[in-house]
């Protein structure tokens, strides 16, 4: 069972974006990115936040929170899909001009063991350990280490294997890889992002 959450960021390929949607989500808004839900051809299930960008509601079931919060919208519909059952989670409309909380809303991915983000443009998976992704041949993949070092980095179905590198935190050796099969995976030691650019080469 999927929950997408939706973000009040930025969406501007709505057909592409439309076409990762299964009939069977669980359509979960913070708060403003239930205007994405139309143009999307969707609806609403849940919308959270503390309702100051959204007009209307619908036939949504809304969990209200007040103005003056320690989280921001997005991570509490996160949130919420985390401690609900859902086990798939994709994340759209979390990027935009706010850099704070593009970034904030990438880090919420720590919260669900089986979570991406999604823009026009990218995929971004949670690297803990190992990660497995299919479907993606011919596109560019990159491992962006989010620790000191992330270590004993190896690959399969990459065009340039990893076998037991080392990648250091700031370092760009883990950018502009390309997937060469149609199954990929990655496994280390330590936390990374794995970022898909969604165009294929």
């Amino acid at each position: 069972m999927r929950a997408v959450v939706i973000g009040n960021g930025e969406i501007t390929d709505y057909e592409a974006i439309k076409r990762r949607l299964r009939d069977d989500d669980t359509i979960i808004c913070a708060d403003g990115g239930a205007r994405h839900t139309k143009p999307l051809g969707t609806a609403a299930d849940i919308i959270i936040g503390d309702l100051d960008s959204c007009d209307d509601t619908g036939n949504a079931r809304v969990i209200k929170y007040p103005t003056d919060k320690d989280f921001t919208d997005g991570e509490l519909a996160v949130r919420y899909a985390a401690d609900n059952g859902f086990d798939e989670l994709m994340l759209l409309g979390m990027s935009g001009s706010r850099l704070d909380h593009t970034i904030a809303d990438i880090f919420l991915l720590t919260l669900h063991d089986n979570a991406y983000f999604a823009d026009d443009n990218n995929e971004i998976y949670l690297l803990r350990d190992s990660l497995t992704i299919s479907g993606r041949r011919a596109m560019t993949l990159s491992v962006i280490p989010l620790c000191s070092e992330l270590k004993n980095v190896t690959s399969t179905g990459l065009k340039w294997r990893l076998d037991g590198d080392t990648l250091a935190f700031g370092s760009t050796r883990g950018i502009s890889n390309i997937v060469t099969d149609d199954v990929c995976r990655i496994e280390a030691d330590g936390m990374g992002l794995v970022i898909i650019s969604t165009e294929r080469i």
